[in-house]
Order: C-alpha cells, then sequence, then structure tokens
C-alpha cells in the first residue's frame, strides 16, 4: 500500500474539486478502488499502487481544469475518469448550443470526447477520417463560446497547400484566390449562422476566415482559433501557428494523417506536433475513428475500402 497527497487549498477549493456534499469524489471512488479522504489542506490517497497512480491522475487533472476554467459539473469529471482508467463509456458531452432554438448533438461516443476535451483544455488536436466532423464540431463549439461571449474572435484557419501557399498563379483578386481553399470553413459557419449574421460578423472583424500564411506575426488574444487540414503543414508552419496563441484563447487543430498532401521529403506539422505536445498542461489530443463518421453510411464503407487497400 502506498500514499499520495495533493494540496488544495481552503475549503471553497476542496468543495470545488470533490463536489457539493463530495458529489465528484464518489465518482472517482466508484470507478477506482482506493481510499481517498482530506487532511489538514490535502487530499490524501491510499491503495494499491496502481489505484493511487489513477485516482491522483485524475484529482491533478480535475485541479488543473478547475485552475483553467473555474467549477467543474459531474459530466467533466466523468470524461476525465475515463479518459485516466479507460473504464467504461463517456459520457455524452451536453449538446453544443450555437443560437436559440438550435442545439447541436455529438453523434458518437469520440465525438463526445473530442467537444469535452476543447471545453476543458485550451489546445486541442484531433486527427480522423473525412465525415468524423472534426472541423463541424469545433467551429459549432466556437460559434457556442462567441454567443457566451467567453471570446471575442473567432479565426478559422486553414492551409492552401495545392497552391503552395502563394496563391499568386490563381484568377481574381484576394479573395477569389482563397475561396476555393476556404469553403469547406465558410460552409461550416453558415450551416449555423444566418447570412446576415455571418457577414456582419465578418465585416466587424469579429469572424476571419483566412489563408494559414496570412496567420504569420500575429498575436491572438481572447480568441477561438481553429485549423483544419493541419495534416498539410509543414513542421515550421505548425510551430508558426501554434504560437499565435495569446492570453485567453482556445485552439483547435485538425487533420487527417493518412491524406498528407505535402511533397515527399516534407514532415507533416500535424504528425510532428502530436509527438511533440504530449504531457504539456492543457493540452490534449483525441482520435477519431471509422466509427465516427456520421456522414452518408457509404462514407464509412469507402474509408474502410481505402484503409484496408493501402491506400
Amino acid at each position: 500500500m502506498i500514499e499520495a497527497s495533493i494540496a488544495v487549498g481552503n475549503a471553497e477549493d476542496l468543495v470545488l474539486l470533490l463536489g457539493a456534499k463530495d458529489q465528484y469524489l464518489r465518482q472517482i471512488r466508484g470507478a477506482i478502488p482506493a481510499k481517498i479522504s482530506t487532511r489538514d489542506g490535502k487530499v490524501v490517497v491510499q491503495g494499491e499502487e496502481d489505484a493511487v497512480i489513477q485516482a491522483t491522475a485524475v484529482l491533478e487533472e480535475l485541479k488543473a481544469t478547475i485552475g483553467r476554467h473555474g467549477p467543474i459539473d459531474s459530466e467533466q469529471v466523468s470524461q476525465i475518469i475515463h479518459r485516466v482508467t479507460g473504464n467504461g463509456s463517456p459520457l455524452p458531452a451536453s449538446p453544443i448550443d450555437i443560437r436559440s432554438g438550435r442545439k447541436i448533438r455529438p453523434r458518437t461516443p469520440g465525438q463526445s470526447e473530442y467537444v469535452q476535451a476543447i471545453r476543458t483544455h485550451d489546445l486541442v488536436v484531433c486527427t480522423g477520417p473525412a465525415g468524423t466532423g472534426k472541423t463541424y464540431l469545433a467551429v459549432a463549439t466556437a460559434v457556442e463560446a462567441l454567443r457566451e461571449q467567453s471570446i471575442r474572435k473567432l479565426v478559422l484557419v486553414r492551409p492552401a497547400v495545392e497552391a503552395g501557399e502563394s496563391l499568386g498563379f490563381l484568377p481574381g483578386d484576394l479573395q477569389a484566390k482563397i475561396n476555393p481553399y476556404l469553403r469547406p470553413l465558410q460552409d461550416a459557419l453558415r450551416d449555423m449562422l444566418d447570412h446576415e449574421q455571418v457577414r456582419r460578423y465578418m465585416e466587424d472583424d469579429v469572424i476571419e476566415v483566412v489563408p494559414l500564411a496570412y496567420m504569420r506575426g500575429r498575436t491572438l488574444n481572447n480568441a477561438f482559433i481553429i485549423m483544419d487540414e493541419a495534416q498539410n503543414t509543414t513542421v515550421a508552419q505548425m510551430k508558426m501557428f501554434l504560437t499565435r496563441m495569446g492570453e485567453g484563447s482556445k485552439m483547435v487543430v485538425s487533420g487527417d494523417t493518412s491524406q498528407v498532401d505535402l511533397p515527399i521529403h516534407a514532415k507533416s506539422g500535424l504528425v510532428d506536433a502530436l509527438h511533440r505536445l504530449q504531457g504539456i498542461e492543457g493540452f490534449a489530443a483525441v482520435r477519431l475513428t471509422g466509427s465516427d463518421i456520421v456522414r452518408h453510411r457509404l462514407v464509412q464503407e469507402i474509408v474502410r475500402a481505402y484503409e484496408e487497400g493501402g491506400g
């Protein structure tokens, strides 16, 4: 038997961590066979080594989440317990409230994990095949944050890798050049907000839809920043993008590591980031699979056929 302790602070901090009437403490005890008690402003965990390690990890993540975002709820506790222990299925994330009378519900356990990760972390990287909702759910969660005024700006970003990020040889003005590459983000946005509202937000610079190259040199505070098709960034581009995050901001990076369009010698910034960022507080990685595909049922079969065929 071993023992570990976590410093908490005052009685109010203890209630935030363990829940009113120890509600969250009971959730942890129900999932992990460890003895958990309080002593001298600390939470003390006793038991077999594996149980103590898991319970301590859950409590530390809960404490960090409270420190970043304030009070938590039982759904977040369940998600963290599941993430640490791997036991049971995570509870569905609460619906995303994008406007009065319109809510978007995650439709698979993987999507629920993704939405919950966005809500509880400042930086989330999500990978998965087409049709799993990587971009759509990120945009929906950002629109919800904009509606709740927890952010002041929404920035949607995509690398225009097919045009070498130069875009110069394409016909038309700047907007005409970049529209083909940004259309998937614009489509997701217009599915959630009416045309007039999108136009007004863009005119007021509340919403930006821009190519990755236009992010260089910026610092974005109190913003929700989403990068789509991140597998098509280089390592240098990914570093540039991630370091645009300012105070009070949140970032979501999504992509499909099986669909890299970079030159054969170039390493994907998305693949590199997944390895490089592990263990950083405030970072979460979510992997969606074919079972999370929610487009036409044939999309699942198409993805499976290409995976099995090695293509």
